[in-house]
């Protein structure tokens, strides 16, 4: 008889037990622009946390008053008895920041993105980048829509599988039904560090009449003049139907959002099983949140400073004969190809005094391993200028084991 617990180990977890080196797991001190690891303080360089607000002391204090007065949890469901008049202003306010007439607020990213399986059925179709978050290739799992993985970035092939859906629509046995279509794509991709072509993935949406959803996980708070993401950064608020994100990057906390029209976000509410079924953010997430909000609004240089060090690694790595793909963001991916080659690589840079994350097989594809930097604005040029150090060092102890120089270089300039 099988044993459901006998399965192989995850190829992640064979990887990880074969190498001599530990980049999963690992019990850290964090110390803002540094962090403690096995008694030594090294440079935190694979931190989502772009605008250094976990622990700035306004964020901290404003979570430490709310713990103070409504506890550590609303212990329970958001439906029931979880909703605070903390998770309705945090709401307002990011509905009226991100563009959008309503917003629902969730305990995590994830249970965020997996509310969109409430607006899908066997009958719909979606179409996704194949560079998208997990979270949203599980949102349509659970939907039971037809999954349709576009190329990365690839609005060529995207529209021809539109333009295929379409067709097979109109000549199937219900054609008054129809087929609902849906794009899905990340903002901001998490490990590439390029951005969606969102003026043509809109053209695209309006052509074919399909519905847009961004996850703006990584640029809701860096992206745009005023920091409102990828929609405002391409001059396109508005223009997409639903906006999906989390509170874990840029926001320093930890909760998710769902941003768009007052009747999808009330129907989400009451029909999402991630919203349902899980106990409300915690209320110190949810006012340090409303803090961080305060500092997006009010301290642009946070996002200049990002971008100023993100141009700097970008252009010294590749100097150093890195491959940093595609990346214009503070996102930078230093590709390595081969995954055990890429755990020796994070362990020689910690060596060397920086902690950053290995990348492999399923984050990405099995020959892209890579190693993820991400600057913050708490850092400094020192700091910046010892994560480059490191790299040099790594790059002249491991030459010949290491990709030749080059790759797909860059293609467009770093945004701001």
């Amino acid at each position: 008889m099988a044993d459901v617990f006998g399965k192989e180990r995850s190829a992640l977890h064979r990887l990880a037990a074969q190498s001599t080196s530990r980049p999963y797991y690992r019990p850290l001190s964090p110390r803002g622009a540094e962090v403690g690891i096995d008694g030594r303080t090294v440079v935190m360089a694979g931190c989502n946390d772009y605008l250094g607000l976990s622990a700035d002391p306004r964020v901290t204090e404003a979570a430490a008053r709310a713990l103070r007065r409504y506890g550590v949890s609303c212990s329970g469901s958001r439906v029931l008895n979880g909703t605070l008049a903390l998770h309705e202003e945090l709401e307002g306010r990011l509905a009226a920041f991100v563009g959008g007439e309503a917003a629902l607020v969730t305990t995590t990213g994830f249970q965020a993105n997996l509310a969109l399986a409430a607006l899908l059925d066997e009958r719909d179709a979606v179409f996704a980048d194949m560079s998208n978050h997990a979270s949203l290739v599980d949102a349509v799992r659970l939907g039971g829509a037809a999954h349709h993985r576009y190329r990365h970035r690839d609005l060529g092939h995207l529209g021809r599988l539109l333009a295929a859906s379409e067709s097979a629509s109109e000549s199937a046995s219900d054609p008054g039904r129809g087929r609902g279509r849906l794009i899905v794509t990340d903002g901001m991709f998490s490990m590439e560090g390029d951005l969606c072509p969102l003026p043509g993935i809109v053209e695209l949406a309006r052509r074919h009449g399909a519905r847009l959803v961004v996850d703006g996980a990584h640029d809701i708070g860096l992206l745009g003049a005023g920091g409102r993401g990828v929609t405002e950064h391409f001059g396109l608020t508005g223009e997409v139907d639903l906006v999906t994100g989390t509170l874990s990057k840029c926001f320093g906390s930890v909760g998710g959002m769902l941003i768009g029209p007052a009747s999808v976000v009330e129907h989400l509410r009451h029909s999402a099983r991630s919203v349902l079924f899980s106990a409300a953010m915690p209320p110190p997430s949810a006012a340090a949140a409303l803090a961080s909000l305060d500092i997006i609004e009010s301290e642009p240089e946070r996002r200049r400073r990002v971008f100023g060090h993100a141009r700097r690694l970008l252009a010294g790595l590749r100097s150093l004969g890195w491959d940093t793909g595609d990346s214009t963001t503070p996102v930078v991916p230093v590709y390595v190809g081969d995954s055990r080659l890429c755990l020796r690589v994070w362990q020689e840079l910690l060596d060397a005094g920086v902690f950053t994350n290995a990348v492999v097989a399923p984050a990405v594809a099995r020959n892209r391993a890579l190693i993820r930097v991400t600057p913050q604005a708490i850092h400094t040029d020192d700091h910046i200028t010892r994560v480059l150090d490191a790299f040099a060092r790594v790059r002249r102890g491991l030459g010949r084991l290491l990709p030749a120089p080059g790759g797909p270089g860059r293609t467009e300039a770093v945004v701001a």
